[in-house]
Formats: structure tokens, C-alpha cells, sequence
């Protein structure tokens, strides 16, 4: 990192890429596991998550660009400048590569790591994303369609408010970030044809009451290969897509599931495809 210091075993600091000053925060030891937060968050948003995972992996915690105690530049926000950056994140720690998981924005912004730079993507977890606009439920989308920047008054009544407020370089920024949270939301997009093309293997992950539509979660499992055909009483045909549907769970607290990391964590260490027996 540019900046960094240690607190109790965990490396905390600033690294300068592509001219974003992301905070990044260290926990743990072993395989890298670079974890991206939802919009309007921050790393935060994995506190639940945080103790299971850094007991095994090396996990890498990022503010993306004007969430959390990363500053915003001037630039608009979308998944795939964001993804440029945690490339570049990757690479400034010295890494060849690293396993990625991303929650909602952050699993658009994953995606995007793994399309536009697939060689720093070992595995990828996306957890609560759609691969096009219309993968949403049409509730969902009325909601993005009605954020706007004069919504950030309203919001100051949120937790997200409240974290933003104590750790942002400049709490006064708020509107700024909701206004451009909402242009990003407002964006149409289809990434289906580029997921198809993803090489690493694909763990997604939704909640049995998620904001995104279940058929689209069979979609984007078929594209990345998943459930295509019968995998042989060996398993030898099955392919590196997995598909996770965690009972009782929702968009907005997928986070807190009791199942979520040991959902994650067996999909991480498996054995690569081209070492396994």
C-alpha cells in the first residue's frame, strides 16, 4: 500500500491507483480474497462475514470509489472504471491474481474485474447480481428509477448515512455520491453475451427472496455453463459454475445469512479444474 499501518495484526492504509485513493484493509493469511461492498456502503457491510472468512483466507477489504474512507474523483461511477481500479489494486499488492467477491455493486464491479482483466480473477463469487437490467424484480426497479440526488436528505436517516458520516473524507460529499449512485441505476446494461465468456470458475449466490428474479438466477447460471446437462454419476461432466439459493434470505440482509460463508468457502477451496484428480 502507499500508506499503511498495522493494528493488532490487520494492515489498513491507502493504495493509489488510476488515480483513486482506495482504502484497503487487510485480515488474516493465506489465498488473497478481495471483498467489494454494495452501493452507498463500504467493506463495512462484511463484518459478519469478516471472522469466518480472514480465519482461512487472506482478505482484502476495499472501499470503492467515494464509499467508505475512499475520496471520490472526477469521474462518473460505473462497475467497469471500478473494475479497472481493483485490477490495478491487485497488481499494487503484488498479487498474480486473487479470488473476488463482490455483493450487489460490488458484484457488478467483480464481474466487470473478471470480464475486462480475466488474469487477476482466480475464482469469482457474485452474490445478489444481475447480468442485465431486466434480471431485477419490477419493484426493484421502480426503486432505482426513483433514487436521485434529492434523495439524499432522506437517506441521512439510514445506517449507510451514519457509517458514511464517521469514515468519509468529506461527509459533505453525500449528495454527490447518492447522485451519482442513482445515475449509475438509472443506466441500462446487458452483460450476458461477456458473462458467457468468463473463464474462471463462477460461484453465484442469491437469497430465495431476492431482488433479482429467479428465473434470471437460472439464466445467468446457464450462461457461465451451470446446469446445462447431466454431470454423470462422477461428476466428470459437471462445470465450474455453482449455483447458491440461501433459504429465508433477501437482497438487503443476503450479508447476515448464517449459511452465506460456508457457502463460500468450501466453492473457494476446491481444487482448481486443471489440478483436480
Amino acid at each position: 500500500m502507499t500508506t499503511a499501518r498495522e493494528v493488532k495484526g490487520e494492515a489498513m492504509g491507502c493504495a493509489e491507483v488510476n488515480g483513486v485513493p482506495l482504502y484497503v484493509e487487510e485480515h488474516g493469511s493465506g489465498e488473497p480474497l478481495v471483498l467489494l461492498h454494495g452501493g452507498i456502503g463500504s467493506g463495512e457491510m462484511f463484518a459478519p462475514l469478516l471472522p469466518a472468512l480472514s480465519a482461512r483466507r487472506r482478505v482484502v477489504l476495499v472501499d470503492l470509489q467515494a464509499h467508505g474512507r475512499t475520496a471520490d474523483v472526477d469521474r462518473p461511477l460505473r462497475p467497469e472504471l471500478m473494475a479497472d481500479d481493483v485490477a490495478a489494486l491487485v497488481a499494487h499488492l503484488g498479487l498474480p491474481r486473487a479470488d473476488v467477491l463482490g455483493y450487489s455493486l460490488g458484484a457488478a464491479v467483480a464481474l466487470r474485474t473478471a470480464v475486462q482483466h480475466p488474469g487477476a480473477v482466480r475464482r469469482l463469487v457474485l452474490v445478489s447480481a444481475a447480468l442485465r437490467r431486466g434480471g431485477w424484480h419490477a419493484e426493484a426497479l421502480a426503486g432505482m428509477d426513483a433514487m436521485s440526488a434529492e434523495a439524499a436528505e432522506a437517506l441521512k436517516q439510514s445506517p449507510a448515512y451514519a457509517s458514511y458520516a464517521r469514515h468519509a473524507p468529506r461527509p459533505e460529499d453525500w449528495p454527490v455520491l447518492v447522485g451519482k449512485i442513482a445515475e449509475q441505476l438509472h443506466r441500462d446494461f446487458d452483460w450476458t453475451a461477456e458473462a458467457a465468456r468468463i473463464t474462471a470458475p463462477t460461484l453465484l449466490v442469491f437469497g430465495d427472496a431476492d431482488a433479482v428474479r429467479p428465473d434470471h438466477m437460472v439464466e445467468a447460471y446457464a450462461l457461465l455453463g451451470g446446469g446445462l446437462r447431466d454431470p454423470g454419476w462422477d461428476g466428470s461432466d459437471r462445470s465450474t459454475a455453482r449455483l447458491a439459493v440461501l433459504p429465508g434470505a433477501t437482497h438487503y440482509d443476503i450479508l447476515t445469512h448464517p449459511l452465506l460463508a460456508g457457502t463460500v468457502l468450501p466453492f473457494l477451496e476446491a481444487p482448481d479444474p486443471q489440478t483436480a484428480a
